[in-house]
This record gives C-alpha cells, sequence and structure tokens, in this order.
C-alpha cells in the first residue's frame, strides 16, 4: 500500500505541470474551443514521439562519439544543437502534423498554437514521469520550473509559425506554406539547443546565462501568446 501511495505521489507530480500548462493555453483559445479528443490525441501523439526521440538520440550520439572527443565544444554544440534539438522538436512537429494538418477542426491560426503544445507537453509528460520516477521527487519541482515551460514555450513558437503555414496553404501559396513549415522546426530547434547546451555547461557563467535565458523565454513567450490569441484569425482562401 505504502509503495502504491508513493508512486501515485510520483506520478502525480510529474504529470501535473504538463496537465496544468495544457488547461491554461486551452483556455486561451476563446473564439472556438479545439475538440477534447483531438487534444488528447495530439497530447498522446506527443507520449509516443518522445519514446521515438529517445531511441532515435541513442543511435545518433554513438555517431557523433565516433566522430568527436566526448564533452568537447564541438561534440556539445552537436549534441545539443543537431542530435537533441532537431531529434525532438523533429518527432514533436511530425506528431503535431499527422495528427492536425487535414484535421477540419483546424480553422484558426490560434488553433495551431493549441495544437503544438499539446504535442510538445505530451512529450514533456512522458519524458518527466521518466525522470522523476528515476531520481526522485526532488527534480519534480525544478523541472516543473524549467524543462516543462520550455517545452511549451517551444510548442508555443513552432505552432504560430506553423500556422502561418497552414494559412498560406489554404491560400494556395504552397512556396510560403513550405518555408513556414521549416521555420516552425527551425525556431524551436534553435531554442531548444540553446537551452539544453547552456544548462549542461556546469560553469557559473553559462548557469547565468541559462537563468537569464528562462526568464526572458518566460516573458517573451508570456506576452507573445497573448498576443497571438488577441490577432486570432480565420484560416481562409
Amino acid at each position: 500500500m505504502e509503495r502504491i501511495l508513493s508512486m501515485t505521489i510520483i506520478l502525480f507530480a510529474a504529470l501535473f505541470p504538463p496537465i496544468f500548462l495544457m488547461i491554461r493555453i486551452y483556455r486561451m483559445d476563446k473564439i472556438e474551443r479545439e475538440p477534447g479528443g483531438l487534444i488528447l490525441k495530439l497530447f498522446l501523439f506527443g507520449a509516443v514521439a518522445a519514446i521515438a526521440a529517445g531511441g532515435l538520440e541513442s543511435i545518433f550520439e554513438g555517431v557523433l562519439r565516433a566522430v568527436f572527443y566526448k564533452n568537447s565544444l564541438a561534440y556539445r554544440l552537436a549534441l545539443y544543437f543537431l542530435v537533441v534539438g532537431w531529434t525532438e522538436e523533429g518527432v514533436k512537429h511530425f506528431a503535431l502534423k499527422r495528427g492536425s494538418w487535414n484535421h477540419p477542426a483546424f480553422d484558426y491560426r490560434f488553433d495551431a498554437v493549441v495544437y503544438s503544445v499539446a504535442a510538445a507537453l505530451g512529450f514533456a509528460a512522458f519524458e518527466n514521469v521518466g525522470y522523476v520516477f528515476a531520481y526522485g521527487l526532488n527534480v519534480a519541482l525544478g523541472r516543473a520550473l524549467t524543462a516543462i515551460p520550455g517545452h511549451c514555450i517551444f510548442g508555443i513558437f513552432m505552432g504560430y509559425y506553423y500556422g502561418t503555414a497552414k494559412h498560406f496553404a489554404v491560400r494556395g501559396e504552397p512556396e510560403r506554406a513550405r518555408l513556414y513549415q521549416r521555420v516552425s522546426i527551425l525556431m524551436p530547434v534553435l531554442m531548444h539547443g540553446f537551452y539544453d547546451f547552456c544548462a549542461t555547461s556546469g560553469n557559473g557563467a553559462a548557469s547565468g546565462i541559462f537563468l537569464l535565458y528562462v526568464i526572458l523565454l518566460d516573458i517573451v513567450a508570456f506576452t507573445r501568446i497573448h498576443r497571438y490569441e488577441r490577432e486570432d484569425r480565420r484560416i481562409e482562401a
């Protein structure tokens, strides 16, 4: 009984932050709320994407170790910007597009932000469960204040450009749609890569930069998402 209670507390501590953020973003979509089933599907797609990312990262990290001296600057840059950044944001984007691009409910630009955040927080929830069960409750608070909001913020920016891509696709401008699809991956990759690079540098200067970066991300994301919600427009030709 005590073990079951302990596992329940750990599971709650791991899942509460991403679910709380998902509800907050979902409620911001005031013009037309998205189907709950679609949001749940994207959340679960994101969780499955986290499994895929883990396998891909293991493969690519092995390649990096064969090319670079481990912990060298080149290795760390390649690891966080190319392997972790591209892999994690790439699989999130795949889950997002697979689950939402052709869905009839995707008819407003802010919808894309809600969808993207759902996939991102599904990914974050699965990842967080693994971390909290592996390292205990002592990591739950730190991740709730940094890693989980980080995934959410990367999702906000992915969603904005993803929605812009949908806008141009509906208007019959495929080249601009493809451009914004690429940006919807590239922007969160760069943000994610820099986040992980600073978070793992292990020196005082990098820790200070990381803290400043997290604060700036929170401020920019807060102002941007409210702007995106105010400027929401129907996607139409």
